[in-house]
């Protein structure tokens, strides 16, 4: 059986746990390896490499941590394909899913080339008399991440890439549902020209966690997962006096007006709707059809879920993969017994087999009320919520607990400048139906969605990396020198 290593000090360590994660192929059902649960010391060492490590990459040059950065990035691009097949291998999703995520992590790469110019502070000449001020941002020291399945690659990758840059060290903390990829990226970064301790990962499951959020040499916690867990690793973090951003959950809508094309509206729902078998974020979990269009595009929507090819990522004409695992295929699949709702199609048809298969599923008629549109079921199946009104489907978007990204489907320019205005949501899609900001914007949501202040890569998550200090500085001439009680003037 395959054994999962760590990286610690720019190498790969073997285990010394006791405790075993299954690593499973979700095409077959079978265990393909296993994680050796980092034990709190080994969890210690990958922090003591990135602190020791942090004052000799923090002195160096930007114009040096920018070229590690633009190697990095080529490398990446040299093993996409390497990169995608390992990891659709592990998570299930076809592979050219996994090349688009890692395209999309690869411009994060770019963006945090650009920190030379991107870290300039500010500078007042004669603020006041004989005295400039000027201000410069600094790295915090070791920071963490922690990432979840469903983006292996481009999660961390929207963490890292930002904070090493800034002059931070890091240690990751992946999935351990998926955690191959972590070790090649590792590896890539090492033959970039980063620092030995620079950047480790720690294999394992909540201990691990546990002891990153304990570990007092650790400044700052980058999380992506469900809303209970992020909500649990803010407070902690916090607690803690660590600097936090912990994305949560989501229940995207996707808002289709009367006048929108009914089959652009409908090829947007189901990519987005289906695409990495549902398990994405920022999925689309809920077509609001107002008035009268749901009545062509629920049978446009169905039409097409019967062509959508669902298999594993080995076979080039599969279009939808399977689940990570077993139980969460069985707890996606257990909702379509659920009332509330009018199940259209039902992909438990082709959840047989030996791997974590589910088709896509469409439930028309959804109750508010119904666990179809509570729960964010993290899976191929997509609700429909019928409304009459403009009003009464913003109403559903803004009254949603979570607030990550939603869109609207119209030929109405003002309609679509009002919904952007008035959406309470971190990121609006106008017929566009996920709306992931290019890697110079920055990603997050509001409400459930996001604890903390700073969402992730991009500006932001430079600005989570760093920290602001404003120098005052005068030279004076010592003849002219004098003590002084009173409050400094500047006039």
């Amino acid at each position: 059986m395959r054994i999962v290593p760590h990286w610690i000090n720019g190498a790969q360590v073997e285990g010394a746990g006791d405790r075993r994660l299954p690593v499973w192929d979700p095409a077959t059902g079978e265990q393909q390896a296993e994680v050796v649960a980092a034990t709190g010391a080994e969890v210690r060492a990958a922090v003591q490499a990135a602190l020791d490590a942090q004052p000799g990459w923090r002195a160096a040059s930007l114009s040096r941590r920018a070229e590690v950065m633009f190697r990095f990035r080529d490398l990446v691009d040299a093993n996409r394909k390497e990169i995608a097949t390992l990891l659709s291998s592990e998570h299930g999703k076809t592979v050219a899913d996994a090349g688009g995520e890692v395209a999309r992590g690869l411009e994060n790469a770019e963006f945090a080339a650009g920190a030379p110019h991107l870290l300039k502070g500010g500078y007042s000449e004669q603020a006041a008399t004989g005295v400039d001020v000027y201000s410069i941002r600094q790295p915090l020291g070791v920071v963490a991440g922690i990432t979840p399945f469903n983006f292996p690659a481009m999660v961390p990758m929207w963490m890292f890439c930002n904070a090493l840059v800034a002059g931070n060290t890091f240690v990751l903390k992946p999935s351990e549902k998926d955690p191959s990829v972590s070790l090649l990226l590792a590896d890539l970064l090492r033959r970039a020209g980063l620092p030995d301790g620079a950047f480790n990962v720690v294999q394992g499951d909540k201990s691990a966690v546990d002891a990153l959020l304990a570990d007092p040499d650790v400044q700052a916690v980058s999380f992506v997962g469900s809303t209970p867990v992020a909500k649990a690793i803010y407070e902690a973090g916090t607690r803690a006096g660590k600097r936090v951003q912990a994305l949560g959950g989501a229940k995207n809508h996707m808002v289709v007006l009367p006048d929108a094309d009914v089959g652009a509206a409908a090829d947007a729902a189901v990519s987005a709707g289906f695409g990495s078998a549902g398990e994405r974020c920022m999925a689309v979990s809920v077509v609001v059809a107002v008035g009268a269009a749901g009545d062509a595009l629920v049978p446009a929507i169905a039409d097409r879920l019967g062509k959508i090819r669902v298999g594993p990522a080995s076979d080039p004409d599969s279009e939808m993969g399977p689940l990570i695992t077993r139980e969460h295929r069985d707890r996606v699949a257990s909702y379509l017994d659920t009332a509330g709702g009018d199940v259209v199609v039902d992909g438990r048809s082709v959840s047989e087999g030996p791997g974590f298969f589910l088709g896509p599923s469409l439930v028309d008629n959804v109750e508010k009320e119904s666990a179809y549109y509570t729960d964010e079921i993290f899976g191929p199946v997509l609700s429909v919520v019928r409304v009459d009104t403009y009003d009464e489907a913003l109403k559903l978007v803004n009254d949603n607990p979570y607030g990550n990204g939603t869109a609207i489907f119209t030929r109405d320019g003002g309609a679509a400048r009002r919904f952007q205005y008035d959406a309470v949501c971190g990121m609006v899609g106008v017929n566009v139906p996920i709306p992931v900001p290019v890697a110079y914007y920055s990603f997050g949501g509001w409400k459930a969605s996001l604890f903390g202040d700073l969402h992730m890569y991009g500006p932001e998550g430079l600005q989570f990396y760093t920290r602001t200090k404003v120098v005052t500085s005068r030279w004076p001439d010592p003849a002219t020198s004098e003590v002084d009680l009173g409050f400094p003037k500047v006039r």
